[in-house]
Parts: C-alpha cells; sequence; structure tokens
C-alpha cells in the first residue's frame, strides 16, 4: 500500500499524513485518508477488470454530477499502481438520516429523474457490482430493458444451471409485457442500483449518490430497488411522487424492475434468490 499512497501524495500535491481501513467497500478495499486539509475515500481493487469498473464508476458519478440535482463524491483521481486499480473522491461525514433528510433524498432524485435524452442507454458500459451491464443504446424502453437487462442475466443463470431453458420467456412475449406494463416511457438519468448503501445524508443534511451503475432508463428502477431490501423512509416516496407521482401499473412495474435486481444476486450470490426469480417470472410469462 506505501507505494501506491506515495503515488497518489505525489498526483494530489499533498502530503498524506494517515490512512486505515474503513467499512464502505463490497467488492472493493476501502480507505479512509487524510491530509492536513481534507479527507478523501479510496477504493482499491486488484482484479483484472477494476480499473474499467473504477473508470464507469467515475463516468457515472460525473454524469449524476454535472445534472446539479443531487450531490456525489467528487471523483479526483482513477489510476492503477503496481497491479492495484483504485479510484479516489471526497469522503463524506454521515450520519444517520432523520424525516426531513428522505424528504429531501426523495426531492433531489426526482430532480435527477427529471434529466432526460432522446435514447436509452448511457455513453459507456458499465457494472451491476462485479457484473457487466450493457448500455447500448435503444429508442424503446421494453426492448432496452429485454435486450440489454433481463436476457443477459437470465443466459448467465442458464449457464449457471440456476434457471432452466423452459422459464426463460421468449423475447416476443417478454417486449410484449413489458410494452403494456411500463407503457410510454421517457429516459431518464438513473442511478441504477439505489439499495439502502447506496446513498449517504452528510452531517449538514445533503443527500449523496454513491456507486452508481447510471444510465437512461426508466426512473421506476430505483424505486424498485429501493423497496427490495428497504432502507429509505416513508418520507422519501411521498416527496419524490409529488413531484413525479406514481405510475399507472406502479406495483407491476416494481416486481418486474426487481426481477433484473434479483437476477443480478441470483447470479452473483447463488440459489437462495431462486425463489424470488421464479416467482416474477412464473407470474409474468
Amino acid at each position: 500500500m506505501q507505494k501506491l499512497i506515495s503515488y497518489i501524495s505525489t498526483q494530489i500535491d499533498e502530503k498524506i499524513s494517515s490512512f486505515r481501513s474503513v467499512s464502505g467497500g463490497d467488492i472493493s478495499s476501502a480507505y479512509l485518508l487524510e491530509t492536513k486539509t481534507r479527507k478523501f475515500f479510496l477504493k482499491v481493487n486488484s482484479k483484472s477488470f477494476a480499473l474499467t469498473m473504477f473508470h464507469a464508476e467515475q463516468k457515472g458519478l460525473q454524469a449524476i454530477e454535472e445534472t446539479q440535482t443531487i450531490a456525489v463524491p467528487h471523483v479526483h483521481l482513477v489510476d492503477s499502481v503496481e497491479n492495484k486499480s483504485f479510484l479516489l473522491m471526497d469522503f463524506v461525514e454521515s450520519k444517520r438520516p432523520d424525516t426531513s433528510d428522505f424528504q429531501l433524498l426523495g426531492e433531489q432524485l426526482a430532480k435527477l429523474h427529471q434529466c432526460t435524452q432522446p435514447d436509452f442507454g448511457f455513453l459507456n458500459d458499465n457494472f451491476i457490482g462485479s457484473l457487466s451491464q450493457s448500455n447500448m443504446p435503444h429508442n424503446n424502453w421494453a426492448e432496452f430493458y429485454w435486450r440489454e437487462r433481463i436476457l443477459p442475466q437470465l443466459q448467465l443463470a442458464h449457464k449457471s444451471r440456476l434457471l432452466s431453458s423452459s422459464e426463460i420467456p421468449t423475447e416476443e412475449k417478454a417486449v410484449e409485457v413489458f410494452n403494456k406494463i411500463f407503457g410510454n416511457v421517457m429516459p431518464s438519468l438513473v442511478h441504477g442500483d439505489l439499495w439502502g448503501g447506496n446513498y449517504l445524508i452528510a452531517t449538514d443534511g445533503t443527500p449523496y449518490l454513491i456507486d452508481p451503475a447510471a444510465y437512461y432508463g426508466h426512473s421506476m428502477v430505483d424505486i424498485a430497488m429501493s423497496k427490495l431490501f428497504g432502507g429509505f423512509g416513508q418520507s422519501f416516496y411521498d416527496a419524490y411522487h409529488e413531484i413525479i407521482p406514481k405510475t399507472e401499473n406502479y406495483s407491476q412495474q416494481i416486481e418486474l424492475y426487481q426481477l433484473y435486481y434479483l437476477l443480478v444476486h441470483l447470479n452473483l450470490f447463488g440459489g437462495g434468490y431462486y425463489s424470488g426469480v421464479s416467482s416474477i417470472l412464473r407470474r409474468y410469462f
């Protein structure tokens, strides 16, 4: 680590006075670095895909940052030293959220979701956890969701013998169901992996988004993921839906968007997530 710390110190032109391991790195190791004037959060990973993953995370954070709708930690450096890839960003001192914090988080997420572009997708592919996530552009949301999200995860699960071929719907059936339930969708800039561990409330009450899997998709994907494992107060949803009203097929959309995240968890962590995936597949296809 010492060569890595020395390299970072040279790049930021500040002496690093201390560094220590901290929680917050799921796939990667995480460290708090301190200089005389500021604190940095450092992710380190030695996997072959880590540099690509960190560059993708940087681009997602920058895309959100440029909207000026909701805060993200500013990225200072992405690089590698001696087969250790790393991402250096601002360290955010955080606190437990209260009702007003959740309200502001909901308001600002809705404003992020109002940022749009003509097509679904993103300027680059990225990752969901440690799995690759394709963001090839489409002008039809149902087709994007099938080809770039659901189908690759179904194929991966089938290859790993976690799903049988009989459980995988045809493209024709899937796109038909998606078109019917999703309706006319406007491309929105989404976080893409919005579970309870991927936001922070700073000590001054500012909401921050972290670890994005960003792309332009349906805003409801973030709402669906937020409801999968909990961790968001009711004032978050109330404030969000004051700006972006609930959709017509709200509950069905949540289930179909949770299907993607359940498939990801099935592929990452195994059969414990099979029943959740299977029940949604049986219900809709």
